[in-house]
């Protein structure tokens, strides 16, 4: 069975996305992309519920059955519990922030968090915490709520929602030393800022390229 590189996504708004990212980085990977919006949904709605984790896990063991040697969870919010499934299978999962995290520990100490869903400023905040912890440097995060992005987002109006949240984090940037966007979905924003000092960090390119040398070095061993 060809090994393969798996996308756990909440939303379909990235299968684009990350196939430009592929194509751009002239990447030669076999993929799949899976797409289950219930999973944002139910966790916006009802928490991370021992259900909900339960599906997320059938959801990628099945993946692995079915030839996924990595899978990258590119939802924040369902991060945590996509690599908990780690511990249950030979094949590697990736939350696509991880790296994101990890880099933005290494550049400062005040980190401003951006989220447009309030899901994710937890989830995210708790890794770069967790992150911080592992290197033993002490951080400051900076919580930014873009709280009337998200509506946008659902209308498919993205002009608008990369507007909110740029507009939301030209206001806080003067407060940090990287700005960190907590969703995948919140990358565009980062090109209308060109006047803000400090690095914006999303997470799609940085966690597609962790995945594919992830994968590479997976292969290799099949």
């Amino acid at each position: 069975m060809q090994s393969r590189l798996a996308f756990l996504h909440t939303s379909p708004v990235h299968v684009d996305t990350f196939n430009r990212l592929i194509e751009e980085a002239a990447l030669e990977l076999p993929i799949r992309h899976i797409v289950e919006e219930q999973f944002l949904t139910e966790a916006r709605d009802k928490g991370i519920t021992q259900k909900l984790d339960e599906r997320i896990r059938d959801c990628i063991l099945y993946a692995i059955a079915e030839g996924a040697t990595v899978v990258l969870c590119t939802c924040s919010t369902i991060g945590a519990s996509a690599e908990k499934v780690n511990n249950l299978t030979d094949g590697v999962i990736v939350r696509v922030d991880r790296p994101m995290a990890e880099k933005a520990v290494e550049i400062g100490s005040r980190i401003i968090v951006a989220a447009a869903l309030e899901s994710t400023i937890a989830p995210t905040s708790d890794l770069i915490l967790e992150t911080a912890k592992a290197r033993q440097k002490n951080v400051e995060l900076i919580e930014v709520f873009c709280s009337n992005a998200w509506s946008k987002f659902e209308a498919g109006n993205q002009k608008g929602y990369f507007g909110e949240i740029a507009q939301n984090i030209k206001a806080k940037a003067p407060e940090g030393d990287v700005i960190v966007l907590a969703q995948a979905s919140m990358a565009g924003a980062a090109n209308l800022c060109p006047e803000i000092s400090v690095p914006i960090l999303s997470s799609p390119k940085i966690g597609l390229m962790y995945a594919a040398n992830v994968w590479k070095r997976q292969k290799g061993g099949v």
